[in-house]
Order: C-alpha cells, then structure tokens, then sequence
C-alpha cells in the first residue's frame, strides 16, 4: 500500500497450519533514495505453547565478489563517554574471517554502533542500519568457498510464544550505493535521515537549538525556584535569547522513580519555571529517567509485578521498570503524560543510565531466553509513540547514560542533545579533543545531535567551538564576577550562523586523529542554499601553523565568498580552486581553531 507519494510498504504473511505461528513480513521501499527496509513479527495465534525459536535474524544474507579485492567494512564506535567515542574503523573482510559487532550491557550505542557502510569488491555498496534499542548483534564471516555472510538481529534469542504472545526482529534499512565514493554515499545516508526519520514537529524539520542548563552550579537535588530564576534573569538582562531553558536531574525528592515534584524546593511545582521561560519566550525541557526506580519509590510500590533486579544486585539498589507489562507500561504513560501537561513540559528528556540487558536475562527462564527483552524493547516503543500521539510535535531527547541509545529505531521518535557525557561540569580544554573527534565520527550517521558546551575563564574560544552542534548547550556560571559576557554572547552569534548548515552534506577534511600533534578539520556543505561551514582546530602541540583544505561538493564555475569569523576577513575564489587548490588556514596560537562561512554568488 502506497504510505505517501515517496513510500509504499509491502506485507507478507505465512502461517504455519500445525502450531499456529504466525510469520509477518513488512517492508517499505522508498522511491527518492535507494533505501529498502523490514521488520519481521512472530506471532502465536493458536491456544498452547508455540515450539522453541531460536536464533531468531533480521537479516541473513551472503555477498559475492570477485577474487582479486576484498570487501571492505566501514563504520564507527559507539559511546561510553570516552574520548575516542565515535572513533571510525575501517576493516578489510579477508577470506575465512568473521567480524563480530554488539553493544556493551543492552543499551544499542554502548561501545557499539549499530550502523554499517559495506563496500563490495566490484565497487559500490550497502549501507545498513538495525533498529533495536537493545543488545543487537551483527556479523560479517567471509567463508572463502560462500562469500560473505551478513546476519543480524537480537543477539539471543531462544523462545517459546504463549498463546497471543509476538515477538519482532529488529528494524533493518539497507541503503545501496554505486561508484567508489564513500563520502557521497555517507552524505546520501544522511540526506535520507533528515528526509524520512529524523522527527519533523508540526511537520517541520527539526530547527537547531540552544538551550541552557544549570545542574553543574547545583548538582544533584539542590536546585530551587528561586535559584532557577536568577540564572534566568541573568541570562535576560544580558539580552541573551535562549530557544530552551534545561531543567535536569534532581528536581523530585529523592532519586529516580519518584516521580514527583520537591514541593520543598520548587513549592509552586516546575509550572512555576515553566510559565516563567515561556513568558522569555523559550520551551522547558525537563529530565526523566522512567525505566530506573528505587524499591521505595512510587513507581515500585504503583508496579510491583514489574520490577526487575539483577543478579547480583545494583550496588544503589536500583530497579528496572520491565515496560513489557501492559499495566506497567500504561501507569507511567499516564503519569508522564500528566507531568507534562500540568508542569507545562515542551520537551521530553529521557535517561537511562542503567544497563539493562543483566535485569532482562536474570529474569527469563530456559525457554524464554530474550523474551524480557524483546517485550521490553517492543514497550518502550509504544511508550514514546503514546506520549507523542497525545502530544503532537513535542520533541522527545534521547539520552541514555550520554549518546548510548541512538539507534534510527529511536531517532525516528527523537534527537540526542547529548551524543555523549564526555564533558565536566564548569568546563575544562582537556575535553575538546575529544569532542573534535566525537563531531567527527558521528556526523558521517547522524545529522542532528547536540552536546553541552561551557564558557568559563580557563575554556577559550578554541574549547568552546569544540562543542559547536546543531544542538547546543552553552553554560556559564552567570552568577560570577568574571563571567565574559562579550564571549558568551560571540560565542552564540557564530553558532547561530553556523547552525543551519550543520544538517547539510559532510565533509571530512582530514583524516581522524586524537593526536594533540594534529590538525583536525570539517566541511559541511549546503549546495541548495549555495554555503556551508569549515572548522579547523590547531592542537596545542601542532608544530606547523597552516593547513590547507580542499573543499567538496561545490560548483567548479560559481564566485564563492569565504568569509572568517575571527577575522572578518572575506576572499573571493572559484569552486574549482577552493576544490583543487584549497583554501589555506593560518592560526598562530596553540590551540587554536578557525570558523569559516562561504556563500555562493
């Protein structure tokens, strides 16, 4: 059935007359870009016990090739708030070899990434993404007399369904790509992402954002009404124009699970917060962690068939809110929902910072080995689904112990504003390397992302630009004597010129490097609106003090306008000399960073 004038999904369905086990194929293909994409639902329509399924793929497939090249497997870390975070790899597939790929713990991003770009021996390739929010697995085993197999799915599964019971594999998109050009195929990905998954609120696409929040300067429970409102009225006298004001952890009594206002901190509940940032004109983001609880709390003593532990114990105690219960599952919908309604939430922040995949397979029994953790995944789903079916256009924040959840599953229901909590609280230069590197890894998968950056005595303008995303959090202490208004207020002039272009095509300028010893730059190119942005960063033991980049993806015979946010200075050049001849960057301190705008003529 045609799903609009891009998509048309195809269905499949076999049932087995003797156990009564239903199998649902259901595919979209896309008619703008060569993307192709399933998932598959096991069903149990009889009244017994159906058999055991076992090692239950999405996808299992095997490539040939000729003899004379390899295949060629290209893709990137995951997050475990790290420094190389988003680190890319790149593996010949050799005869006789198996490359195996899964998540640390049950959370999909966990030091594994669950995105893939293959290139075949005879040019082109497929790009792949599995859609599982939970412990998935991938394997590339080149067999020298087969070729190579490709399988992927849940990584354990060995199940008996009971009557009306479905089980579903994980999401597979597979996108194929001709020619020998793995960054055109990268930027073809990430043009299908902004098209057809990333969220679009009112039917929109996703606009960058800069929000504000002040955890670091109260930390955990210690926030208050009023502490709230005097960053806030510091920020407005200074004239600064946030989109959204932060209220992150701690704002409940107690810890997670108590999902209830500190009436001795906030006394007129967070509704006083949030009519006070919607009278400055920003939207109230506010932290939530549902899937977490502690035994005392009110979401274990509402759900005590749903509470999960794991063996042994987690030292603090903490449970897991199983979202496979249907009662469960509707008890914190209702109550998340009511939160948002009555405290006047714009945007829903959700953590997870345990692991889950020990409380889901401490808790199966020998038949029913990943059954907790498919009907958890299947629940957290509808969960997210329901609370944006009751709130349209609400955007929905995808953390999960920092960007270990970001899987095209969950980035079709929401955007990551932390890709990763590789940062300290009030800032310090020693991060920016690492998220130099963690821009550059991710940006090749994920268009839209954002990080948390600070504006404090010891971060320069080089720290500060390390952070520069389509979302971003930019912190001061407002409070302080020394607060450098005049660089806060810089600092957010250029990344609002420079914001727009990040959804734009990506461009790696240099190879990747942690390397205090090298350069490390970017592009990212916008060729319908005719401009972009380069970033370039100078670490602090680059002993040579110009760099020269050739740009990509723009117009051989166009007038460009290169123009440097430090200097003001801007040059006049062809598309094809900034493409064939480059354009040179000079920075005389170490470190030290450039950010250039062009514009077509």
């Amino acid at each position: 059935k045609k799903l609009d004038d891009l998509r048309t999904e195809y269905t499949s369905t076999y049932l087995d007359a003797q156990t009564k086990l239903q199998v649902r194929w259901v595919a979209v293909a896309y008619s703008d870009y060569p993307v192709v994409e399933w998932t598959v639902y096991l069903k149990n329509t009889g009244g017994t016990k159906s058999p055991l399924i076992e090692n239950l793929q999405g996808f299992d497939s095997t490539f040939t090739g000729s003899d004379s090249a390899e295949f060629i497997l290209r893709g990137n870390k995951g997050d475990n708030n790290v420094a190389d975070s988003y680190a890319p790899y790149e593996i010949a597939l050799y005869p006789n070899t198996k490359n195996t790929f899964a998540p640390s713990g049950g959370r999909s991003c966990d030091t594994a990434f669950p995105y893939f770009n293959l290139a075949m021996p005879d040019g082109g390739g497929m790009l792949m993404a599995v859609g599982w929010t939970g412990q998935w697995s991938v394997t590339f085993w080149h067999r020298a007399d087969r070729g190579l197999q490709v399988t992927a799915g849940q990584e354990l599964t060995r199940l008996s369904l009971e009557p009306g019971e479905e089980v579903r594999t994980p999401l597979i998109a597979l996108m194929f790509w001709k020619g020998n050009d793995v960054i055109r195929s990268q930027n073809l990905w990430r043009r299908w992402m902004v098209a057809h998954n990333m969220p679009r609120p009112q039917g929109k696409p996703v606009q960058p954002i800069l929000s504000f929040c002040d955890y670091a300067y109260f930390g955990w429970a210690k926030n208050t009404e009023e502490g709230e409102k005097a960053f806030i009225d510091a920020l407005t006298q200074h004239g600064i124009k946030l989109d959204y004001w932060w209220l992150d952890a701690g704002w409940f009594p107690g810890g997670q699970g108590q999902w209830t206002v500190a009436k001795d901190r906030f006394p007129n509940g967070l509704k006083a917060i949030s009519d006070y940032v919607h009278e400055r004109g920003m939207g109230f983001i506010v932290w939530f962690e549902p899937e977490s609880a502690y035994p005392w709390s009110l979401t274990a003593h509402e759900n005590p068939d749903a509470m999960l532990n794991a063996n042994p114990p987690e030292p603090n105690g903490l449970q897991l809110l199983w979202l496979g219960d249907p009662k469960a599952r509707e008890w914190m919908t209702n109550h998340v929902d009511k939160m948002i309604v009555e405290e006047g939430i714009d945007l829903y922040r959700q953590d997870m910072n345990l692991a889950p995949l020990d409380y889901w397979r401490e808790n199966d029994t020998p038949d029913r080995l990943g059954m907790r953790e498919n009907l958890h995944i299947q629940g957290y789903y509808a969960f997210w689904d329901e609370l944006l079916r009751r709130h349209p256009g609400m955007l929905i924040d995808s953390c999960a112990g920092g960007g270990r959840r970001n899987d095209i599953e969950t980035l079709r229901r929401a955007i990551p504003l932390l890709r990763s909590d590789y940062q300290a609280f009030n800032g310090h230069p020693q991060w920016a390397i690492g998220n130099q590197g963690h821009t550059y890894g991710i940006a090749s998968w994920i268009p839209y992302f954002g990080e948390g950056g600070y504006v404090n005595p010891v971060n320069t303008v080089y720290s500060i630009r390390s952070y520069f995303t389509p979302a971003l959090g930019l912190i001061a202490d407002v409070r302080s004597p020394d607060m450098d208004w005049e660089l806060y207020r810089t600092m957010i002039a250029q990344w609002r010129q420079a914001a727009g272009c990040y959804l734009g095509d990506y461009y790696p300028l240099t190879p990747y490097s942690l390397d205090e010893t090298k350069w490390l730059a970017w592009q990212f190119n916008r060729p319908e609106q005719g401009d972009g942005v380069i970033q370039a960063f100078r670490r602090k033991r680059t002993e040579n003090d110009t760099l020269q980049v050739k740009l990509c993806g723009l117009e051989a015979e166009a007038t460009y306008l290169v123009t440097d946010f430090d200097t003001n200075v801007t040059l006049e050049s062809k598309g094809r000399e900034l493409m064939d001849t480059g354009y040179s960057i000079k920075l005389d301190g170490m470190p030290a960073s450039a950010l250039l705008h062009y514009q077509k003529q």
